[in-house]
């Protein structure tokens, strides 16, 4: 296992003398120009995948890259998109779900999650992208994952700061799909799940 101690001694070693002036300019200006969703899933870091500088992005990663749609209350996930849109005033969301996905296999494979009960109550948030998945023998998985991406944009669009900026045309939502095994990232049509190749 990784000393994560020696990974912080190398950071401020070879790494943050690198960005000193970066990091000087971001004590004072927190500005990212993009909300990305996520999957918690440590092979997905959106950072490398989309080869951006600290301050660019505005992260939250949930398993299975799932947005709850807005309701009373209040949670982590509904706080964080309404800061980084009405605060922080992001111009773009992207909602990254990925190949692979153990939160997907799990609704997909039916799994007993009797054990995970926190998990299992999360996962309710999939039943809509599990009613409108394509079911294909050879691969329901992916077709799960795209289908979550999409049912997540919907949900999306339900919470009220986002429906503002959407409405002014000061936002905009896409949802990605990217492949571990090659690298590949394709856009999630709004109707369907059909994907094609990011620009």
């Amino acid at each position: 296992m990784p000393d994560l101690a020696d990974g912080v001694t190398h950071f401020q070693r070879d790494v943050f003398p690198t960005k000193a002036s970066l990091f000087a300019e971001l004590a004072a200006v927190h500005a990212p120009h993009t909300l990305f969703i996520g999957c918690s899933d440590a092979r997905v870091v959106p950072e490398l995948i989309t080869s951006s500088e600290p301050g660019e992005l505005f992260v939250v990663r949930t398993a299975g890259n799932i947005v709850p749609a807005y309701g009373p209350g209040g949670d982590g996930t509904a706080a964080s998109i309404e800061y980084a849109v009405a605060v922080l005033g992001v111009a773009r969301v992207v909602v990254c779900g990925h190949s692979g996905c153990g939160a997907m296999t799990a609704v997909a494979e039916h799994h007993d999650l009797t054990g995970v009960p926190a998990v299992a109550q999360w996962l309710r948030h999939t039943d809509a992208s599990a009613a409108r998945a394509v079911r294909r023998t050879d691969d329901a998985v992916s077709a799960l994952v795209e289908a979550n991406v999409v049912a997540q944009l919907s949900n999306l669009a339900t919470h009220p700061a986002v429906a503002r900026a959407l409405t002014r045309e000061t936002l905009t939502v896409e949802g990605w799909v990217f492949d571990i095994p090659t690298g590949a990232v394709t856009v999630a049509e709004h109707a369907g799940g059909v994907s094609t190749p990011a620009a």
